[in-house]
């Protein structure tokens, strides 16, 4: 992204040609033609771009007024410098769903920007003010979006609670990190983000049950279950649901019981060396027979991504021992455990 250094550009006079634009549109509010009344969606764009382009004669701003096409942000822009992004709602709020995060289709060179704000339900009115006063909340649809608030109070936007100006945050390389961080600072206890920053991995929009997928990719997404939440193998009665949040979130799986591709089966005999270990629990059976798989992909996901799902700071060297010591202290809570020494069987089998 080009990133332009300049001061703001005849500040005053753009300011002046906003609030004589939003003193026009009101005056027209109050006198709705059938013309303003059909002012919804991309209709009202071309409206406020020759209503700007008009009021601009004889200003620094004559003949520089474009419409940008397609679905580029913003709306409007003014000597390439300033931006209007115009919104509608037929409804009697001033709330709605604003852009990506991301900003991926911001125009280049434009640096300031402004919303304009269309309330087209009785009474119309039309209100602009700066993007970033605008802009309380993220959500999420397809991916993370801004919430505009038109009477957000000073104070309240996303950048305060994050405590990151929207200048600094949008020109990161990962602009979602920092609202990752902070949603997750707010969770409850038994609450977890259905989205994250690595908005790639998500499955598509296709929802999927758990008993239509491969064989194959249901050994695949119980290796990592068991890499990535070791609370499984404790006795806490809400050991699944990060494991089921994971799979919906990160895979769009469903599975209505997330215990049982874990626990089904029954119990069975486990043989290291000469040893064997009778009526082991299924989810330790799992376990046991595929470190193998377990330590590569240990050895594969980041430390910095193992670090976050563990809740405890880890290394490439400290990895694979701390994903043991933490099947450890969970498996110690269990009483299908307690005849397994599995810190010892899993040093054996991983370490050798």
């Amino acid at each position: 992204m080009v990133v332009s250094i300049n001061s703001e550009p005849n500040k005053n006079e753009f300011n002046s040609l906003l609030s004589k634009t939003i003193e026009e549109l009101n005056i027209h509010g109050q006198n709705p033609s059938k013309e303003i009344e059909k002012l919804f969606g991309r209709n009202l764009e071309p409206y406020v771009k020759d209503l700007m382009s008009e009021l601009a004669m004889g200003t620094p701003f004559e003949n520089s007024i474009e419409l940008i096409g397609g679905q580029k942000f913003p709306d409007i822009i003014a000597k390439k410098f300033y931006g209007i992004e115009v919104k509608t709602t037929t409804q009697n709020h001033w709330k709605t769903t604003g852009n990506s995060v991301l900003e991926g289709t911001r125009v280049e060179n434009i640096e300031r920007i402004f919303m304009l704000f269309a309330k087209l339900a009785n009474p119309i009115e039309f209100r602009c003010r700066p993007y970033e006063e605008v802009l309380s909340e993220v959500v999420v649809t397809h991916s993370p979006r801004y919430l505009i608030d038109m009477n957000l109070e000073q104070g309240k936007t996303i950048f305060d609670k994050i405590n990151m100006s929207y200048d600094t945050l949008r020109k990161k390389e990962n602009p979602i990190r920092p609202i990752v961080d902070y949603y997750k600072s707010k969770l409850k206890q038994g609450e977890e983000l259905w989205w994250m920053d690595n908005q790639e991995q998500v499955g598509g929009l296709k929802l999927r049950f758990w008993n239509k997928i491969s064989k194959e990719e249901r050994k695949q997404l119980l290796i990592l279950g068991m890499v990535l939440f070791p609370e499984v193998f404790g006795n806490s009665q809400d050991k699944f649901n990060r494991f089921a949040f994971w799979l919906v979130s990160k895979h769009n799986i469903v599975c209505p019981n997330t215990r049982d591709p874990f626990t089904a089966g029954g119990t069975g005999d486990f043989f290291i060396g000469s040893k064997v270990y009778n009526k082991v629990s299924r989810i330790f059976l799992n376990l046991l027979n595929s470190t193998s798989e377990i330590v590569e992909a240990i050895i594969q996901i980041p430390t910095n991504e193992l670090s976050e799902y563990w809740e405890i700071k880890t290394t490439e060297k400290k990895k694979i021992f701390d994903w043991i010591n933490l099947v450890f202290e969970q498996s110690r809570k269990i009483q299908v455990a307690i005849n397994l020494d599995i810190k010892e069987i899993l040093y054996q089998l991983i370490i050798k």
